[in-house]
């Protein structure tokens, strides 16, 4: 009779707690110290593995253990190794394995290491092998990598791929994006004669504070009993401010300048996604212009985030600053445009006129924002001198989760300071 993978994760919980409840505290410590150390310290703790414990331990030694510390090619880490060979079979299996035995965000952990440590990016050139994997970011960022090598019988594949984890990121990404630019978009366009229903008050009110009068009480005497004071107050406001009401032309140009370095992998994900999103906003006229030493505008393929990934491609030198004068050479509105460079700012083209050309756009009314990464990746690496560099123009560098984004391109909407996150620790 068959089982569910709900009813399996079920039954092994269950299997597993209840071997805990019969396990001596001394000999389930050693358990977890032995299931911890790995096979090469079994000696040690004296402790053998049986079940699924053993089947676990032997789908991790294949990735981290081995004796002698070798690659597959021969050369030496200093530390564990694998032992899943090169063959496509053996590493499916150990796919089937883990996803098995481990929860989908330990899964999408082991086999990043996996590409990594064991060089098998080139196994997912095979159909077999994607259909075998847990599709997440970081698998996305390898398969663009290789998109120039993959045989056509495998791009299918691949698009499958890549679509569910777009698809995914769209789900949890595009409703608050829309909330919060919209909001945004309508506060930026404040009129100074608005309906009662579009004032607002809080902006009204802070404006004609100067203009705050002093008033008598209508009764003096019962006020200044009961307060002890015989005056009141009121603001009267000379000027009011307003929401601007929706329209159907852009209110505002974006455009996204991004590093499709290998190292940005993560962040050029992200980035498609958003772009799709704020082209679909009638707002917005948004641009989405990907550069290393060339640069590629691939305004025309936003309707589909999957057609802008497959048309990266992910590697080579970085040229921000020719990334920079194509942006600048596209802007005809600098007042009501942002721009947004996604880059780690390693930067192989002309330093000082990158930085000149960022002034120039500053001056004409242009609101920069620099963003280091935009992925869940924690604390990426960059050029801190041309970070810092930056900074002293006015366009702090920082790196940015995609949960952050929509706050952060509504305060460069309404021209108002970047919740940058730890600003302290800014560059």
């Amino acid at each position: 009779m068959s089982q569910t993978p709900g009813e399996t994760t079920e039954r092994t919980t269950t299997e597993r707690t209840t071997t805990a409840s019969h396990t001596p505290p001394d000999a389930e410590r050693l358990r977890r110290w032995r299931m911890v150390l790995g096979a090469d310290s079994a000696d040690s703790t004296g402790r053998a593995l049986t079940g699924q414990d053993a089947a676990m331990d032997s789908a991790l030694n294949a990735l981290y253990g081995g004796a002698g510390g070798k690659k597959p090619n021969g050369r030496g880490t200093g530390g564990r190794s694998a032992g899943l060979g090169a063959s496509a079979p053996s590493v499916a299996r150990w796919l089937g394995d883990i996803r098995t035995y481990f929860p989908s965000s330990v899964v999408q952990v082991m086999q990043r290491d996996a590409i990594d440590r064991l060089g098998l990016s080139a196994l997912l050139l095979e159909p077999e092998m994607l259909e075998a994997v847990e599709p997440d970011v970081h698998l996305v960022g390898t398969l663009l990598s290789l998109n120039k090598a993959m045989p056509e019988t495998t791009k299918e594949t691949a698009r499958v791929v890549v679509r569910k984890v777009v698809g995914d990121l769209e789900a949890r990404l595009e409703s608050r994006t829309r909330t919060t630019l919209t909001g945004a978009l309508d506060r930026s366009a404040r009129i100074s004669r608005p309906r009662h229903r579009d004032i607002d008050w809080d902006r009204t009110i802070r404006a004609n504070l100067k203009n705050y009068l002093t008033l008598p009480a209508p009764d003096t005497a019962t006020t200044a009993e009961t307060t002890g004071t015989a005056t009141t107050g009121t603001v009267v406001p000379e000027r009011l401010i307003g929401y601007g009401r929706s329209s159907r032309s852009a209110k505002k140009d974006i455009v996204l300048c991004v590093d499709q370095s290998g190292s940005m992998a993560a962040s050029v994900v992200h980035a498609s996604v958003f772009g799709a999103v704020l082209a679909s906003m009638r707002t917005l006229s948004t641009r989405l212009v990907v550069f290393d030493t060339a640069v590629v505008d691939l305004t025309d393929q936003l309707d589909d985030p999957v057609d802008v990934l497959f048309g990266t491609q992910l590697g080579g030198g970085t040229d921000i600053n020719r990334a920079l004068a194509y942006c600048q050479s596209r802007i005809t509105r600098p007042a009501d445009t942002v721009v947004v460079l996604i880059s780690d700012l390693y930067e192989g083209g002309i330093r000082d006129e990158m930085l000149k050309r960022v002034a120039a756009m500053k001056a004409s009314g242009v609101q920069f924002v620099t963003l280091l990464a935009l992925s869940d990746e924690g604390a990426p690496a960059y050029d801190h001198e041309h970070a810092a560099a930056l900074g002293a123009l006015g366009a702090p560098a920082f790196a940015c989760t995609p949960d952050l984004f929509p706050d952060v391109m509504a305060a460069a909407i309404e021209k108002r300071p970047l919740p940058i996150p730890d600003k302290e620790h800014q560059p």
